[in-house]
Order: C-alpha cells, then sequence, then structure tokens
C-alpha cells in the first residue's frame, strides 16, 4: 500500500474517522470535567549528614555511603513516618475521618493503619540527582490540606531522622557504660595486684634500686679481678719462695737479710784471714768461725722467716680471692633476681596501664556517645515549606485534549483500515494492477449524475477502468 491509496482509503473512512475522533475528544473532555480535582503541594527537605559508627567513632560522608538517599525516601515513605503524622496532626480523632473509616472498612480494622495505608497512597518522595535535596509532595482534594499534610510529613521526617540517630547513639552509650564498669574492675584489680607486689618485695622504685645493685656488682667484679691478679703474683712468688729463696726477689730485697748478708761476707772475710794466720785452736779462730756461724744462722733464719711471710701473704690474698667472689656471687644472684622482679613487676605494670588506658578511652567514648545522645539536632532541615496551591495538578483538561486527539486520530485511521482489510474495495488502478494483475489502458471519468454502466457492474466509488 502506497500513500496515495492509504489516503483514498482514509477519504472513503472520513465519517468514521471523524466520528471516533470526536467521540474520542468529546469523552475525555467530560471525563475530565468530571473528575474530582487534584492538588499537589510539596514541602523540601536538605540534608546534611555525617555518618559516624557510634563504637569506633570513625566518621564517613553521606556521599560515601552507597543507596544513602535511596534510603531517606524510604524513610518518608516509611509507616513510621506516617504514623507519626497521624498522632502529630490527631487524625484518627476527627469525626469525618472516623465516618470514613466506618464506611470503607466496616469497623474491622486499626483505624490508624487504614489511615497510614490512605496517606502513603498520596504521598510521594523524590530525591535530588545532584543534591542532598529532598521533595516531598501530597496530593489531596483539598489544597490546604495537602500543604498541611507536606508539611507534617516534612517535619515527622525531621523527628524520625533524630530518634533513627539517637537510638544506636543511646546503644551505645549504655554498652560503653557497662564496660566501664567491666574495665574499671579490671584496672582496679591491675593497680592492687601491683601494689601487693611491690609491697610483698619491699619495692618502692625498681629502677633506683636496680642501679644500686649493679653499681655495687660491678665494684665486687672489679675487685675480684684485681685480687686474681694479686693472687696469682703472691703464688708465683711464694713457689719461688720455697724453691729457691736465695734467688727470691722478695727474700733478696728484705733489709735485714741484705744487712745479714753484709755482715755475713764480712765475717767470711775476717775468718778467712784468720784461717791463714792462726790455728784452729786459736780464741782468734775459733771467734771469727763463731761469728760466721751466728750471722750464716741469723740469715738462714731471716730468709726462712722472709719466705714464710711470703706464702702467708698469699694465703691471705687466696682468703681475700674466696671471700670476694663468694660476695660476687651472692651480688650476682641477687641482682638476677631482681631482674627477675623487676620483669614480673613490669608485666604488672603493663598490665596496669592498658586496663588504665582501654578505662580512660572507653570513658571519653561514653561520654561523647552520652552526649551525643541526648542532642535532638537533626540532620535534616526544611528548605522550603509547602504552600496550598492555587491551580489543580489534576486533572489537566489541556494535556487530557491534547493526547485524546492524538489518540482520537490514531484510533480512527486504525478503524478505517481494518474496515477496509474487512471489506476491500477496488478505489484506484493501482488496486486493479495489483488485485487482478492485469493491465490498465485508460480511465473514464465519473460522470456528474446518475449511473454509469461500469457502476452497475459493481466498480463504485472510484476511478473506473478497463482492462485487456
Amino acid at each position: 500500500m502506497n500513500l496515495s491509496q492509504f489516503l483514498l482509503i482514509l477519504r472513503a473512512h472520513l465519517k468514521i474517522i471523524l466520528a471516533i475522533f470526536g467521540v474520542t475528544v468529546l469523552t475525555t473532555i467530560v471525563v475530565s470535567l468530571l473528575l474530582p480535582k487534584q492538588y499537589k503541594a510539596t514541602s523540601s527537605v536538605v540534608l546534611n549528614y555525617k555518618a559516624n559508627d557510634p563504637v569506633t567513632g570513625l566518621v564517613v560522608t553521606a556521599q560515601a555511603l552507597p543507596g544513602y538517599m535511596p534510603t531517606q525516601v524510604d524513610i518518608i515513605n516509611s509507616r513510621s513516618v506516617a504514623l507519626r503524622v497521624i498522632d502529630d496532626l490527631k487524625l484518627a480523632e476527627q469525626p469525618a475521618i472516623k465516618q470514613s473509616f466506618a464506611n470503607d472498612n466496616g469497623g474491622n480494622s486499626d483505624i490508624r493503619n487504614w489511615l497510614t495505608d490512605v496517606l502513603l497512597k498520596n504521598l510521594d518522595a523524590v530525591a535530588s540527582k545532584d543534591s542532598s535535596v529532598i521533595d516531598i509532595t501530597y496530593k489531596g482534594a483539598d489544597p490546604q490540606l495537602a500543604a498541611t499534610l507536606a508539611n507534617a510529613f516534612a517535619e515527622a521526617y525531621q523527628q524520625v531522622s533524630v530518634q533513627l540517630k539517637l537510638e544506636p547513639t543511646r546503644k551505645a552509650s549504655q554498652y560503653f557504660n557497662d564496660q566501664i564498669k567491666v574495665l574499671r574492675d579490671n584496672f582496679e584489680k591491675a593497680q592492687a595486684k601491683l601494689s601487693a607486689y611491690q609491697q610483698e618485695h619491699g619495692i618502692t622504685n625498681m629502677d633506683n634500686r636496680l642501679d644500686v645493685e649493679n653499681n655495687r656488682l660491678n665494684d665486687l667484679s672489679t675487685q675480684l679481678v684485681l685480687t686474681q691478679a694479686a693472687v696469682s703474683e703472691a703464688t708465683s712468688r711464694r713457689n719461688q719462695a720455697n724453691g729457691s729463696a736465695a734467688d727470691s726477689p722478695d727474700v733478696n730485697s728484705n733489709p735485714l737479710i741484705q744487712t745479714l748478708k753484709a755482715n755475713l761476707a764480712g765475717a767470711q772475710a775476717r775468718f778467712e784471714q784468720a784461717a791463714r794466720r792462726l790455728g784452729v785452736n786459736h780464741p782468734g779462730y775459733q771467734t771469727a768461725k763463731a761469728e760466721v756461724d751466728g750471722l750464716r744462722a741469723q740469715l738462714n733464719s731471716a730468709i726462712a722467716s722472709t719466705s714464710a711471710s711470703v706464702g702467708t701473704n698469699a694465703t691471705i690474698l687466696q682468703k681475700r680471692e674466696s671471700e670476694i667472689r663468694a660476695e660476687f656471687n651472692a651480688q650476682k644472684i641477687k641482682v638476677l633476681e631482681l631482674n627477675r622482679t623487676r620483669d614480673e613487676m613490669s608485666v604488672l605494670q603493663r598490665d596496669l596501664d592498658s586496663a588504665q588506658r582501654a578505662f580512660e578511652l572507653t570513658s571519653q567514648r561514653f561520654t561523647q556517645t552520652n552526649l551525643e545522645g541526648q542532642s535532638n539536632q537533626s540532620d535534616v532541615a526544611i528548605l522550603a515549606s509547602a504552600v496550598p496551591p492555587t491551580k489543580p495538578s489534576s486533572p489537566r483538561i489541556l494535556i487530557n485534549t491534547l493526547l485524546s486527539i492524538f489518540v482520537g486520530a490514531i484510533l480512527g485511521v486504525a478503524a478505517a483500515l481494518g474496515l477496509e482489510l474487512l471489506n476491500r474495495r477496488v478505489r484506484s488502478e493501482e488496486d486493479l494492477i495489483e488485485g487482478l494483475g492485469i493491465q490498465v489502458l485508460g480511465q473514464l471519468a465519473r460522470p456528474a449524475q446518475g449511473k454509469t454502466r461500469v457502476q452497475r457492474l459493481g466498480l463504485r466509488n472510484g476511478p473506473r477502468a478497463l482492462g485487456a
């Protein structure tokens, strides 16, 4: 079907098209005039919200929370907000609403739940895509009532948002309060355990006491080293004095021995002279010999005494070494015990510090959450309050009429095409060519009046054609 055939079909069924078009437009206008008028009032709210974990205190901006704005829209459309509106405006106590409820539900259900369903059907909340503004729109037959309910929903949303924010904060505050009691007990137990340990071991300042004992241990260590060196030297001299006393430096350096040796040398010289001049029985010989023997005996006695004193000195030094070693070992054990005690006390001190930090941090978080739980400040602010609309939002007669014109035209054309398909007519030479497959040789104009022979043959309502 080409455009020419389509236009011929529309021309043939023009009356039907106009009838359907007129009925559609007229019906739309009548229905639009008969429908009750509906008014829309809009109240806008803006959100300035920061989400924070009541336990950890971490703050997250609202833009970082996925689905934050849709969540707020769902809150506005929730039954909790609608019930708060009903309670704030005392809608359930109004006689007209009670009568409507009795007529609609027969008094079998709760009027507040029934009112909630009615209000939510006429409520529409839309969040802006690029901002934190939400438009709360209520549709109703009364413009004043629509504005009142839109504002009531905005205020109820404010109150519910505060409640939703404070409820977890108050629960967190109660949780911190319970934890503070536990942490306080732990802190007091750790403190009591540390005090008891200090009293048991007599410790006031572990670091100072340990420093004193360490210094003493170092002094004993130095003394022990020096004494060991002295003992080693004294033992060597004692061994030398016991083995060859005449060669011992301790013996030779003794002044008495040196004097006796000098006297002995002189006596020996005199004895040798007397021996050359005198006989063995001569008194001079005997006197010289007695002098030499006496000096030698004194020298040997002095050497023996000096050797014994060297050995005694070594013995004394060895004893002193043993005493210092015993003191050193005892001091080392004492220092090790103090180290162990300090380690144990350090563990108790760390437990006390940890318990104190936990108690202080929890106390701070409790104070913060407790203050937040008592705050009634809302993160939702009313940007624009709803005012009673002056013009109804529906029915829109002009838009409905324009739409009915379009729909009526479509229905009329569809009806014409449907009738043509049910009863196909020859309306142009193209219909003969496509329908009968014959060649058109000519075309006769329609007579002004009367019927032609062609019309009597059944080719009516259009150009007539003859085929070969």
